[in-house]
């Protein structure tokens, strides 16, 4: 018994002198190297640039394109975007993506804020993301969450304050200096990370300084911020261009490109027949026909029945609908978006994850130079625009070899690309009126922006170009809608916050303009 007893005394001090050990060290010991629970940048920044990008081409296509007669979807139903008319649940989608999204990009900022994993060109790519995502916020539904928001987890704060949108883009205005300085560093990061840039920070650099002339564009016609607007825009582009580098070619264009494997285009998802169903608009593909665009190279692919852009013509040849007409009283659809059954649709591009391209800063600055906001040639920034949205989407133009490259890649100056201006009509003058030149400029940004999200709006809004025809079908007294309306569950979510945005900024409808869009 006593040998027993003892034996049991032996084993516990035994196991008592073990303990420490056996503790010792126990989380490090016990967790994973390599598959660290911590989310790095690295991991978290595809995910979130494809989600982001998924949900803008979605309400692009269903929409933008139907609010700006790209397409028409042909219904006598209430409720038709096409004619002013949508129901409130439209807003949810981009409201719920972009806030989740905005989470992950924070989060890469403050991850590569940490000293394990410090790096500059992450924290400057997140704070572009993040400026990017908060001007789409604000220029979809006006007064939103900025200061406050995604701030639960880490501050406790639920149901944050709407900021005023004039406080939303002085702070996204802070945010593209702070990543200029940081991105100028050119430190690496993973390049399969970067599903945009495969790491080439100075391509973000160009993007998040780009971006920048978009947004103080927005505000230079406003009587309290336009001046200072104004001045950044030219010290960018021509006092201090060598700290503000932009884009200078399509291959700094900001695309996600759809490769394959994890990157899948979000416009596989969609039906063959929901993608065929809705038809071109007339004003859309009607400029297109006059101008004989390479886009969609009506001479060399009129009995084939596609081109660059995926579209299909029916029985009578290419043709659009008009937009905005009576229930009962639309044209019969000739032309659509091919399926997915064809090499050149849409559906399978791997070119249509546009986030900003470089047609569109061209369009920017022949704006800019037209109001003397800048120096250089509107003129010559115009024609630019042109010619790199033609060759973004058609590069084997105008002279494609056997291996569909030209011999020699088309400038302004080339003699095909000025037959196809003379041929299409297209002119600029320099002594018009500048509402005039407004209208020539806009007219070809409409194409520059085409599945830029909601750009064409945006600009619509803005400036009033181009000048869309108006349906007699219209809703909302035939004006274009000026915001979508914030999200049903946000009114019993966060009520206060709410009720002080409303009464800041005005009712909670789609007539209500934005803070940019008043003088």
């Amino acid at each position: 018994m006593k040998n027993k007893i003892y034996k049991f005394i032996y084993t516990a001090v035994v196991l008592m002198a073990l303990l420490p050990s056996c503790t010792k060290n126990f989380e490090s010991i016990n967790t994973d190297p390599i598959n660290t629970p911590n989310a790095l940048p690295q991991q978290l920044l595809a995910p979130a640039l494809v989600a982001t990008v998924s949900a803008n081409m979605l309400r692009n296509r269903n929409f933008n394109n139907e609010l700006m007669q790209v397409t028409v979807s042909e219904t006598d139903a209430e409720g038709t975007v096409f004619r002013y008319d949508f129901p409130k649940s439209t807003s949810d989608n981009l409201w719920n993506n972009w806030y989740l999204q905005l989470t992950n990009f924070k989060d890469i900022y403050n991850i590569s804020s940490q000293p394990l994993n410090f790096n500059k060109s992450y924290q400057g790519i997140s704070l572009v993301c993040q400026a990017w995502i908060y001007s789409l916020l604000a220029d979809t539904y006006g007064d939103v969450p900025y200061s406050e928001s995604n701030l639960a987890r880490d501050s406790s704060i639920f149901k944050p304050k709407f900021d005023a949108q004039k406080d939303i883009y002085a702070g996204i205005f802070q945010q593209l200096e702070t990543a200029n300085t940081l991105l100028s560093a050119n430190v690496a990061i993973v390049a399969s990370s970067d599903p945009v840039y495969k790491g080439n920070i100075t391509k973000w650099r160009k993007f998040g300084n780009s971006l920048y002339l978009r947004l103080l564009l927005k505000l230079s016609a406003k009587a309290d911020v336009g001046p200072a607007a104004q001045a950044k825009i030219a010290q960018i582009v021509n006092t201090n261009a060598s700290t503000y580098p932009i884009m200078t070619s399509n291959d700094d264009a900001a695309i996600l490109r759809w490769t394959g494997g994890a990157y899948v285009s979000p416009y596989q998802t969609v039906r063959e027949q929901d993608w065929r169903s809705p038809a071109i608009g007339s004003f859309f593909i009607d400029h297109l026909i006059t101008w004989n665009d390479p886009r969609i190279n009506i001479s060399n692919y009129a009995t084939a029945g596609f081109n660059a852009w995926g579209i299909a013509q029916g029985s009578g040849g290419f043709s659009g609908v008009a937009s905005g007409y009576p229930a009962g009283s639309g044209d019969p659809k000739e032309s659509y978006f091919y399926s997915n059954t064809s090499a050149v649709s849409l559906q399978t591009n791997q070119l249509t994850g546009l986030i900003m391209n470089y047609s569109e800063l061209q369009f920017i600055l022949a704006e800019a130079a037209a109001k003397s906001y800048i120096t250089g040639s509107a003129q010559t920034y115009w024609q630019t625009g042109i010619l790199s949205g033609l060759v973004f989407w058609v590069p084997t133009w105008p002279n494609p070899t056997a291996s569909g490259i030209p011999v020699t890649a088309p400038t302004i100056n080339s003699p095909e690309f000025q037959t196809y201006l003379t041929n299409a009509g297209l002119s600029w003058n320099d002594t018009a009126p500048l509402d005039s030149k407004m209208e020539t400029i806009h007219l070809q940004k409409y194409y520059a922006l085409f599945l830029e999200d909601m750009q064409q709006w945006f600009e619509y809004r803005r400036t009033g170009h181009p000048v869309l025809p108006k349906g007699a079908g219209l809703k909302n007294g035939g004006i274009m809608p000026a915001r979508m309306v914030y999200p049903v569950y946000v009114q019993s979510a966060n009520p206060t916050s709410y009720k002080n945005a409303v009464t800041v900024q005005g009712p909670d409808q789609i007539s209500t303009q934005v803070w940019w869009q008043k003088p």
